[in-house]
This record gives structure tokens, sequence and C-alpha cells, in this order.
């Protein structure tokens, strides 16, 4: 079985920050991609903001991390 007793020391403040963090690591990671892999599939005249993968996955990243903040 698992054993998280280690863990027993770390405040849940703590442990919000560390996830907070994550979510913004992986925002960072998801602004380095390049842009021909974001509009992947999309002519370069058809291309528009709303077609920019990296938007949408900040926006999420952004919704999850304000509710996982708050609760």
């Amino acid at each position: 079985m698992l054993n998280f007793d280690w863990l027993s020391g770390v405040s849940q403040e703590t442990a919000k920050i560390i996830f907070l963090a994550f979510y913004a690591v992986i925002g960072f990671l998801v602004l380095l991609l390049p842009k021909e892999y974001v509009y992947q599939g999309i002519p370069e005249e058809d291309r528009h903001w709303w077609n920019n993968l990296k938007l949408w996955s900040i926006v999420v990243l952004l919704i999850l991390a304000s509710i996982y903040s708050n609760f």
C-alpha cells in the first residue's frame, strides 16, 4: 500500500502553492510550443486568434488553477 505519512508535516497552504506552481510550469511549457505546431493543419491565410491552441490551453489552465486555489 502507499504510505504518505511523510507528507503529514506539509501544510495545506504549502501544498496549494506547490500545485499552483505546477500549473505555472505547464503554462510556461505551453508557451514554448512552436507556432507551426500550434497551427498544424491550418493554412497560413486561414489562421485566426481563436485557432491558437496556446491561448485556449492557457485559458483552461487559468480556470483550473482558479478553481483549485479557491478550494
